[in-house]
């Protein structure tokens, strides 16, 4: 029997058509990594990252794992003067996710979350399936529309 993570039993009940993948947890693997292992491209693989604005408030960003988060962008989509990325240890007790595991869906609470612009030339994307070694291949418009997620540029623009 195939093995569930709880992402997997959200997007069932939201009726959120997606393909499970899975590879070796042996050791902490790039963004990169995960994309060769899966045989795709990494523009196509995203990662979730977790900031906390002065006001306390946090927020969830979504950007292709070849790419930097913008904190100056990202904090103008979220409307706040600055965001910083949380601590590795504060992951865990913030979302219910681990480093490497962390995924848009079914966090300890719902935060207000984005999603780089760039997900929109693709016609479907990976993400973590809330586990580590597992990955979730589905249209981006689901991840968007499931996740509650909001478009903006978020990524810092790479020099030529």
């Amino acid at each position: 029997m195939e093995q569930k993570t709880n992402v997997m039993r959200i997007l069932d009940r939201m009726k959120i058509g997606y393909t499970a993948h899975t590879y070796e947890p042996d050791a902490t693997k790039s963004g990169e990594e995960i994309a060769a292992i899966l045989g795709e491209e990494s523009a196509m693989v995203y990662k979730t990252l977790v900031t906390r604005a002065a006001s306390g408030q946090y927020y969830v960003f979504v950007i292709p794992v070849t790419e930097e988060l913008d904190l100056k962008a990202a904090a103008k989509a979220a409307g706040e003067k600055s965001v910083s990325m949380i601590k590795q240890k504060d992951l865990l007790p913030v979302t219910g996710y681990v480093h490497g595991g962390c995924s848009p869906f079914g966090m300890k609470k719902e935060f207000p979350s984005f999603i780089d612009s760039s997900a929109a030339d693709l016609d479907r994307i990976f993400v973590s399936a809330g586990k580590v070694g597992f990955q979730i291949e589905l249209a981006p418009e689901d991840l968007i529309r499931g996740a509650k997620l909001t478009t903006a540029k978020l990524c810092a623009d790479k020099e030529v």
